[in-house]
């Protein structure tokens, strides 16, 4: 009898001990949660701040197309004056009328590209595209790109990591490219109606 009660004061003792480590683990985790709860916060105030800034530059780079009234001022024949930059490189939203010009040149590139390929593509297509090399690296770098594009109204994704230009935006590209040689080849291309 003396034996099962010494068992029994041995087992106690040992859940006594594995209660006493898991409130410990719950106190190291309650202040893990704190501080990754705070550091949560910090990061949505910061985001949502450089938005801010992002969205007042990106009208400010829109500006000059309203006062632009000749074609010497950008030098060039189409397209806004020179762009102005704030110090960060900015993708502003789709307006109609806006060309890939007040894009910078990464994002042209992949918007023109997928006008070219009359269809939605992924970021490693888009990067052979290219002429890079599609390693793992420099697709999330062009597929974070694409989906900021998706964002501003340029793209939209069709599936799954595919993106395609919209048909606005299309129109837009395609009235221009049409000045270089056939805009549609039966590939859905041209299907937008001119502007």
């Amino acid at each position: 009898m003396g034996s099962l009660l010494e068992e029994l004061a041995r087992r106690e003792a040992a859940a006594r001990r594995r209660i006493e480590g898991l409130r410990q683990q719950i106190s190291e985790l309650t202040e893990r949660l704190g501080a990754e709860e705070d550091r949560l916060s910090r990061l949505v105030v910061t985001r949502e701040t450089v938005e801010e800034i992002l969205g007042e530059a990106a009208s400010l780079v829109e500006e000059p197309e309203e006062e632009g009234g000749s074609a010497d001022a950008a030098g060039t024949e189409e397209g806004p004056p020179e762009v102005v930059r704030l110090g960060v490189v900015t993708v502003p939203r789709w307006r109609s009328g806006m060309g890939t010009k007040v894009l910078p040149q990464a994002y042209r590139d992949a918007v023109e590209i997928l006008v070219d390929g009359g269809g939605p593509m992924r970021a490693g297509q888009l990067l052979v595209a290219m002429g890079l090399q599609d390693a793992a690296s420099t697709r999330e770098g062009l597929w974070s790109k694409l989906k900021r594009l998706v964002e501003r109204g340029w793209l939209e994704e069709v599936g799954a990591g595919l993106f395609m230009v919209t048909e606005q935006v299309t129109g837009q590209v395609t009235g221009r490219a049409s000045k270089r040689g056939p805009a549609g080849s039966g590939d859905g291309i041209g299907s937008s109606p001119p502007q």
